[in-house]
């Protein structure tokens, strides 16, 4: 494989294609000013997805739901994102892509205030139908055209900057809505995201260029990269690492609540650590995926296991729980840059298509984890779906082994 085949730091598109003047595309116009905007939107997007986790167990009882039922506010957005990931792209191939990402955003803005106002349960999972709607858009068009906003040179340290909205959606996101929603309850945390994401919808429209498609994505085009081996396997790794994670994490507030026993401003402090240690994994696993990028992935899905399997074990007392939450952080901080990077490497001359894969993929095993963790929560305990998460997780280092086996030369080689 070639220089420019091999992922770079944050999951670069190699062989991504310059802007077409002539469609009003030289978009490096738009600077970092463009590319900052794109990441908050990003960063809004992670962290309205995840924003249940540190309320879960506040909005079930006001709306008298058990926790595994309250998860669905988690599954229901990764579903409609796999399905809007492929449908959105392909049915606005040819709009501009500025005009899609704002429009995006003012929905992910209506979906945080219905969520502020819903006064039944069925309504509030609505709102998670249009944020699902987001995810699947946004994810696809903004994460393919950081090469469009800036010089080449400065192209790989974009998309880590983009990359860094996932971890650090985790380190602001749970831990601030907790807070939020324990001082002005969790409506005013849904409100205040929708707020937030107008001033982003605001942005974006001052500060991206005209983005014209490139090179429309068709799913002509989706269907001739999933016949691909690299990509089969792509989406495996990604289906198993990431149902292990967010059948388990989705459901990591009751199980501090009922194993360590650590009250509720000790669960903000234990995720706030937590989206730390993931800032510190994104980079790390960022420099190291450029190099050996199924290193980089079996790697993750260790520190995964090991973290959720010893979790029912050691973390009985507080110490041991947020010990365990650091590495688990660490780990998960890279699982998104080594699923991009995967996908990239799988699909060099289609990086909106890649980027499709990735967040379909991607978002349809958050529901997935979310639903089935949550009916084994509600069947045994909290230890219970840590363990099975944990099991989940070792199944992608045998995968990787097994693809490394057949495919030595894959990646340079990692």
């Amino acid at each position: 494989m070639n220089t420019r085949e091999t992922p770079h730091t944050s999951a670069t598109v190699p062989n991504a294609q310059p802007a077409d003047p002539a469609l009003g595309g030289s978009a490096r116009t738009g600077g970092w000013p463009a590319t900052l905007s794109v990441t908050a939107g990003i960063l809004l997007i992670v962290t309205t997805e995840i924003l249940p986790i540190g309320l879960l167990t506040s909005i079930g009882s006001a709306f008298l739901v058990t926790d595994g039922t309250a998860g669905l506010m988690m599954a229901m957005p990764g579903f409609v994102a796999a399905v809007a990931a492929p449908t959105v792209t392909a049915a606005t191939a040819r709009f501009d892509r500025r005009l899609m990402l704002c429009a995006l955003l003012l929905l992910l803005a209506l979906a945080n205030l219905l969520a502020a106002v819903a006064t039944v349960y069925w309504v509030l999972l609505a709102s998670r139908v249009m944020v699902g709607i987001t995810i699947g858009g946004f994810w696809s068009i903004g994460v393919g055209i950081t090469d469009r906003l800036v010089p080449a040179e400065a192209v790989a340290r974009a998309n880590a900057v983009v990359f860094s909205a996932v971890p650090l959606g985790s380190v602001l996101g749970v831990p601030a809505g907790l807070l939020l929603g324990q001082t002005a309850g969790w409506r005013a945390a849904f409100a205040v995201m929708g707020v937030l994401a107008l001033g982003v919808c605001v942005a974006l429209a001052v500060f991206l260029p005209r983005l014209p498609p490139l090179v429309p994505t068709r799913l002509g085009t989706l269907a001739a990269l999933l016949r691909r081996t690299d990509t089969r396997v792509g989406l495996l790794l990604t289906f198993l690492l990431v149902l292990a994670h967010f059948g388990t994490y989705t459901y990591v507030t009751p199980f501090l609540e009922e194993v360590p026993r650590v009250g509720a401003d000790t669960v903000t402090v234990f995720l706030l650590v937590y989206g730390v240690a993931g800032l510190v994994g994104n980079h790390v696993g960022g420099a190291l995926v450029a190099a050996r990028p199924r290193a980089a992935f079996a790697g993750a899905a260790a520190l995964v296991a090991a973290a959720t399997l010893l979790l029912p074990v050691l973390g009985g007392g507080a110490a041991g729980a947020l010990a365990l939450l650091v590495v688990w952080g660490f780990a998960y901080g890279a699982v998104p840059i080594c699923s991009r990077a995967w996908f990239a490497v799988s699909a060099p001359r289609s990086p909106e298509g890649a980027a499709v894969l990735f967040t379909a993929s991607f978002q349809a095993t958050i529901s997935a984890g979310a639903l089935v963790g949550g009916l084994v929560l509600d069947r045994t305990s909290p230890s219970a779906v840590m363990a099975l998460g944990g099991a989940t997780a070792l199944l992608v280092v045998a995968v990787v082994w097994i693809h490394r086996a057949a495919r030595p030369g894959w990646g340079a080689g990692g």
